[in-house]
C-alpha cells in the first residue's frame, strides 16, 4: 500500500462515513470501502536499549476514529495530551472498546509494584506528520521502568487521552494485543512507540 496525504475535504468526507458507519474493521486496519483508504497503526518497543521490535498491529476503535476527525476538522478541542497504557488480559481489542470500558476489559496494568513505577500513563509525544501521512513518537518514545517481585507479563498496549491509570474518562484511540506477550524482570526499562498512518 502507498501512503497518502489527506486533504481537508477528504477528512470531512471520512468523518461523514464514520457517522454513517460506512466502514469495515479488517486485520490491516479500518477500511473505507467506497474510497479504498485504510487507517491503521502499529506498536514498537525495546527493552533495556536493545533493538526496536514490532509488538503488533493495532485496532483504531470507532471512538478513536471519530475523535481524530472531530479534533482535526470539527469543533472538538484537542486534549491536553495522549497517553500509552499497558494491559495483561487475553481479550483481543474490539471496535466497541471505549475509554470507559478499556481498563476492565483489557485488564490494564495499574500497579506500581507489579507493573511500572510511574504514577500515570506515560505521554505519547509525537513528531508532526509530513508527506508520508504517518505520525509517531519514535523521536521521544515513552519510557516505563518495570517493577515486580518475580516476573510481569504484558499482552498489549493502548493509546488514550487520559493519563489516569485505570481511568474511565476521555477517549480510547487505539489498542493492540501483542503478537507475543512480553515478560519483564524487575528494573527493566521498556520503551514504547506508536505509529498511526493512512494508506490507499
Amino acid at each position: 500500500m502507498q501512503s497518502i496525504q489527506l486533504s481537508d475535504k477528504q477528512r470531512t468526507h471520512f468523518a461523514a462515513q464514520l457517522q454513517r458507519e460506512n466502514f469495515s474493521i479488517t486485520p490491516a486496519g479500518v477500511y473505507f470501502p467506497t474510497d479504498g483508504v485504510t487507517m491503521n497503526g502499529e506498536y514498537f518497543s525495546r527493552v533495556n536499549g536493545a533493538n526496536w521490535e514490532k509488538e503488533g498491529d493495532n485496532l483504531v476503535v470507532k471512538e478513536g476514529l471519530i475523535h481524530i476527525l472531530n479534533v482535526a476538522l470539527g469543533t472538538t478541542a484537542k486534549p491536553a495530551g495522549y497517553f500509552l497504557a499497558l494491559f495483561s488480559g487475553n481479550t483481543a481489542p474490539d471496535n466497541t472498546w471505549t475509554a470507559a470500558s478499556f481498563a476492565a476489559v483489557s485488564n490494564e496494568v495499574v500497579s506500581q509494584t507489579e507493573g511500572y513505577t510511574g504514577a500515570t500513563r506515560p505521554a505519547w509525544t509525537p513528531t508532526n506528520a509530513s508527506a508520508n501521512a504517518s505520525i509517531d513518537n519514535f523521536a521521544s518514545a515513552a519510557e516505563m521502568t518495570m517493577a515486580t517481585s518475580g516476573t510481569l507479563t504484558v499482552t498489549g498496549a493502548a493509546l488514550l487521552t487520559s493519563s489516569q491509570r485505570g481511568g474511565t474518562t476521555g477517549v480510547l484511540v487505539s489498542a493492540s494485543k501483542f503478537a507475543v506477550p512480553r515478560t519483564f524482570q524487575d528494573g527493566d526499562l521498556y520503551e514504547l512507540g506508536y505509529r498511526l498512518h493512512a494508506t490507499v
